[in-house]
């Protein structure tokens, strides 16, 4: 059943309380030091917005994309960044809806509890980047296990997870007519993988617990299949509109919170005489952000209604993603702008955000792919790539 508008507010007024406990000295310690802000995540956990998505019969507060996406807007509108823990929000959502019901029972509650930790979602390998149907990493049966062996990069959060989200291949690329199957979906216990899984830290432009995974010869119980061996690829298609509208939250919050921080420094800040907000110079970049950041939140709002009434959503979802990260870059810079040589301190939490905003427009697509989209599938123009 769908929420009012008044019980939507609410999770807002909730979350944003729960968000105040965790202030800008918080996250900018966490950014300094690159640590896990882990009492954020626990806090999530107990309030139960973290399993929004979860339904009510496995623990889980039973909510719609809808309530999601406000749930992660209000923390990057924050000086929060709901990357630390988004991914267990929709990488759940491909176990919900092709795992067996003795896999959904099993894991389900635990995640919704906090007492298991899936975050880890294991697609990108070096070589295939964004296409991935040429995943090398393979995963072969044995009797009535799986050994896995590969790489994959770009993975947040291994480490913080107890469970992982793999994507293998199972048959060998040049074996298969449709190029699309032949991939697999896992979900693997990492502290159950033994020492054939090396988590190597990447050093990245944000504190996002990024690493590279190698896998030698590790052993999963042929149980970790999710559905049908060879229709991974499907499966992790199935997730990506999820994924788009709640990365889609995360940037316009940011975009809210750029432009929040920008306005009202605009207003204080005096130069010349005057608060430099008066001149138009530094007022209507900041204003046509807000009109932006605006537009993509009503494009997101339709998105992610019709995901809740299980509708077709790809090209919404594909473009709330688009104009999003557009929408909080431009806001970052407008922002950035309006704070001079001080939005480069550290102490003001510009620059943080900054860097943080940045990676909308590249991952988890970039949004060159996401234009070869609309081109291809919704404006019906020769396939580009």
């Amino acid at each position: 059943m769908a929420l009012s508008a008044e019980e939507r507010e609410a999770i807002r007024d909730s979350v944003r309380k729960i968000c105040a406990e965790f202030p800008d000295g918080y996250w900018r310690e966490i950014d300094r030091t690159s640590a896990y802000p882990q009492a954020f995540v626990d806090a999530l956990t107990k309030s139960g917005y973290l399993a929004a998505l979860i339904p009510e019969e496995y623990g889980g507060a039973g909510l719609g994309m809808t309530e999601a996406a406000i749930i992660l807007e209000e923390i990057n509108r924050s000086p929060g960044n709901g990357l630390a823990c988004h991914a267990q929000m929709y990488t759940m959502g491909t176990l919900l809806r092709h795992g067996s019901e003795a896999q959904k029972r099993r894991y389900l509650p635990k995640i919704a509890t906090g007492e298991l930790r899936l975050q880890a979602f294991a697609v990108t390998e070096p070589d295939a980047g964004s296409e991935t149907t040429r995943l090398k990493t393979r995963a072969v049966r044995r009797g009535d296990r799986y050994v896995i062996n590969g790489q994959k990069i770009f993975i947040s959060r291994a480490k913080q997870s107890d469970l992982m989200l793999l994507l293998a291949r199972t048959t060998p690329y040049d074996e298969l007519k449709n190029k699309t199957e032949g991939l697999s979906v896992f979900l693997v216990d990492m502290r159950e993988t033994g020492g054939g899984l090396e988590i190597k830290p990447l050093e990245m432009m944000f504190n996002h617990h990024t690493n590279i995974l190698f896998f030698e010869d590790v052993e999963i119980p042929a149980e970790c299949l999710i559905g049908e061996e060879g229709k991974g690829f499907r499966y992790i298609i199935d997730g990506w509109n999820a994924e788009r509208i709640l990365v889609a939250s995360e940037a316009i919050g940011d975009g809210r919170w750029f432009v929040d921080r920008a306005s009202n420094y605009a207003g204080e800040r005096v130069v010349f005489g005057k608060p430099i907000g008066a001149n138009q110079g530094v007022q209507f970049p900041i204003a046509r952000s807000y009109a932006h950041v605006r537009a993509a939140a009503l494009m997101r709002d339709d998105a992610a209604a019709k995901f809740d009434r299980g509708e077709k959503c790809g090209a919404e979802a594909n473009m709330a993603k688009l104009l999003a990260s557009e929408a909080a870059w431009e806001a970052a810079n407008a922002c950035l702008d309006a704070y001079g040589g001080y939005g480069f301190a550290r102490e003001y939490d510009v620059e943080r955000k900054f860097r943080e905003t940045r990676l909308y427009s590249t991952a988890p697509i970039n949004n060159n792919l996401v234009l070869a989209f609309l081109g291809q599938n919704v404006l019906g123009m020769p396939k580009s790539y």
